[in-house]
């Protein structure tokens, strides 16, 4: 064998001894998922979302948690005991759960690969969750998304569990986008005839639906019963979290409105957005009075 032979030969050899790093996959199934982390370590969670994480204060100090670009980077700087975090999609709400525990690295130990977290095929139906693979016959295109209860209680029910709720019992909504809101949109024409400031905290949009949660705070010293039919505006439904609100300064002077319109925002759903109506406009004018002539008195 020649020298270029047996050199070629040599890095063959050295190619195949390294092993490629490899990435476990955890199919997330309403089920918690188990990553164990090393001391010292560095263990990378990729799952393609933009997610927010949550986790006991008491790790606060002992684990370094960064999120970026879809990927969650977990590094413990001492040993942690079985400890549950959350990871919620910032756009859908959903939860994923994640069961760690820091050890002491042991001698001779390879490095803990990458996790990937994919979506489970046995989920059940959800609302706005289109078909999973596992239900949609070969050639045929998935249908498009179902929902279980029109849409405008669906939307509700998800900022009100966003807004009020536990983050573990707020129910993924596929589909579901938040929508940025005007810092300086008046809400003065809301409700105009009673003391309420109003204003605009978060909005999502679904399909061509747009969900907008308001907080209403009472000014005055007496209480307020709350009626939809005092709301000015152009919306589909409108809910309020409580019935009424108290006097100013209880604990009670303060509640949330969810609005729901189609088509557009809030923004273009307020007076005097939408054209103001005259009635007077549709009233027919009698044949025998001339354009121009007065009533008598």
């Amino acid at each position: 064998m020649n020298r270029r032979a047996s050199t070629w030969w040599m890095v063959m050899l050295a190619l195949v001894a390294v092993p490629a790093q490899a990435v476990e996959i955890l199919r997330w199934e309403r089920l918690p998922l188990a990553v164990p982390l090393v001391v010292g370590q560095e263990r990378i969670v990729f799952i393609d979302r933009n997610v927010r994480v949550g986790f006991p204060a008491r790790v606060g100090e002992r684990l370094r948690v960064q999120s970026a670009g879809g990927a969650v980077y977990l590094r413990a700087s001492e040993p942690i005991e079985p400890t549950r975090l959350q990871l919620q999609d910032a756009d859908t709400g959903a939860l994923i759960l994640l069961d760690i525990a820091a050890t002491p690295a042991q001698a001779g130990e390879p490095p803990l690969e990458p996790v990937r977290i994919v979506e489970g095929t046995t989920l059940p139906s959800r609302y706005g969750e289109p078909v999973t693979a596992a239900d949609s016959s070969p050639g045929i295109p998935p249908e498009t998304p179902r929902h279980e209860t029109p849409l405008p209680v669906v939307l509700t029910r998800f900022a009100a569990q966003n807004l009020y709720a536990p983050l573990r019992t707020v129910e993924p909504l596929a589909g579901i986008q938040r929508v940025n809101l005007r810092h300086d949109l008046s809400l003065d024409t809301l409700l105009p005839t009673e003391p309420i400031h109003a204003k605009a905290l978060v909005a999502w949009r679904l399909a061509d639906q747009w969900v907008t949660a308001v907080r209403l705070t009472n000014t005055s010293e007496r209480w307020i019963g709350l009626d939809p039919r005092a709301l000015q505006g152009d919306f589909m439904t409108a809910s309020f979290q409580h019935p009424d609100l108290g006097p100013r300064g209880m604990a009670e002077d303060t509640t949330v409105l969810y609005l729901v319109t189609r088509g557009h925002g809030l923004a273009q759903s307020l007076l005097p957005a939408i054209n103001r109506i005259d009635p007077a406009l549709n009233l027919p004018r009698p044949a025998n009075i001339p354009e121009g002539a007065k009533h008598a008195q």
